[in-house]
């Protein structure tokens, strides 16, 4: 193994070990450190593979925006933070029955799907290339994305208001 390849599997068990915490932990405020973990190493897998752009928008999006806004709409509910016990249930084995049954039928049909086909590579795609393409054809996701992110931070408003 070269040094890019032991970068990338170590991000990988960065990413798989934070992603497991991510899930199991009690402590919310806990996982969503645990969930920064996994998205950087994510963007830094991506930043080693060349996508930089795709790197530096998972930092700024995922990492910057969406786990700021998980934090604040748990802090605006006043969600329970430290481990509560009765959150927690006794149905880890179905949950993960219905989890491998998940992946092996996922797995199932792309692989049926797609077989042994091979997805062509392009040498070199420019970041103005990839802005046009994001304001021109998928605007609307972004806006009901935008909105929705919007819907929730209202929600939690809301919610976090006392009434007298």
């Amino acid at each position: 193994m070269n040094g890019p390849e032991i970068v990338f599997t170590a991000l990988a068990l960065v990413a798989g070990i934070a992603g497991i915490l991510v899930v199991t932990t009690k402590n919310v405020v806990r996982a969503a450190l645990y969930l920064v973990a996994a998205l950087g190493s994510i963007a830094a897998i991506f930043m080693l593979l060349g996508a930089e752009f795709i790197g530096w928008t998972q930092v700024l999006i995922y990492v910057g925006a969406i786990v700021v806004l998980l934090l604040f709409g748990v802090m605006l509910t006043r969600a329970p933070i430290g481990s509560a016990r009765t959150v927690d249930n006794q149905q880890r084995g179905v949950a993960f029955v219905v989890a491998a049954s998940l992946f092996g039928v996922l797995t199932y049909l792309i692989w049926r799907g797609f077989g042994d086909k091979r997805i062509p590579l392009q040498q070199v795609v420019r970041t103005e290339d990839i802005g046009t393409s994001m304001f021109t054809n998928f605007v609307l996701p972004f806006e009901a994305i935008s909105v929705l992110l919007l819907a929730a931070l209202v929600g939690a408003i809301v919610l976090a208001r006392r009434d007298k």
